[in-house]
């Protein structure tokens, strides 16, 4: 009886019962939520800084020595285009041939001498200047050429008055060179259709002018002096 009297006073833990609600886990506060964020942000951070550092100093590296840079005078119309292969220097394009310019044709009279003793007869001279940039294929044959002395307005003398069957002659005539043709006047006067005419040039010191013709182009007149 003793024995059981104690075995009555020890004390049994009892399992929970079947069917009893589980123990709830205990969420973190908004505070822990927080302080986790900020450690996730600053080792973040961290990283960033430590990228951006490490491209300062290359830079800084590189550029301890620079080097000077070629400057491109190359025109922007003749860049290569994006996705297309550098085809080095462009070849300059073909100048235009030039052209004949006939307003650049110039004609100038001369004589070989300012004035004429009695017994001396004038030599005119024409010529053909080409003034411009191309070669010029000019008619200078007698049929474009007439040789004209006047005395003020008094028409003396014309190689065309009496001029029969005109000849064409084509020469081509380089920029800046001439053309020369000469004409030995006999010191006599013409009419126009070759008419006769008994009087002839006055003497005594008079003055005369020269004037050549070329096609539709005139010279300059030049004075000279007939004793």
């Amino acid at each position: 009886m003793a024995n059981k009297g104690k075995q009555d006073s020890t004390v049994r833990t009892s399992a929970p019962a079947k069917g009893a609600a589980p123990t709830k886990k205990r969420r973190p506060s908004p505070a822990v939520y927080r302080r986790r964020r900020q450690v996730v942000f600053g080792a973040l951070l961290l990283v960033i800084v430590l990228v951006i550092g490490g491209v300062v100093a290359l830079t800084g590296a590189l550029a301890g020595n620079p080097q000077p840079q070629a400057v491109s005078t190359a025109d922007a119309s003749t860049s290569p285009t994006q996705g297309s292969a550098p085809t080095g220097t462009a070849a300059p394009s073909p100048s235009p041939t030039p052209v004949c310019d006939f307003n650049l044709m110039t004609v100038a009279a001369k004589t070989d001498k300012p004035a004429y003793g009695p017994e001396e007869k004038p030599l005119l001279t024409m010529t053909i200047t080409n003034g411009g940039t191309a070669p010029c294929e000019v008619n200078v044959g007698t049929s474009q050429m007439e040789y004209l002395l006047m005395s003020g307005s008094d028409r003396i003398f014309s190689s065309k008055d009496c001029q029969t069957g005109g000849e064409d002659l084509i020469k081509t005539i380089q920029p800046g060179k001439s053309e020369t043709a000469n004409f030995p006047w006999q010191r006599n006067r013409t009419l126009e259709g070759c008419a006769s005419i008994a009087a002839t040039p006055g003497a005594g010191g008079a003055y005369y002018t020269f004037e050549a013709r070329l096609g539709n182009k005139a010279s300059p007149k030049v004075a000279f002096q007939l004793s």
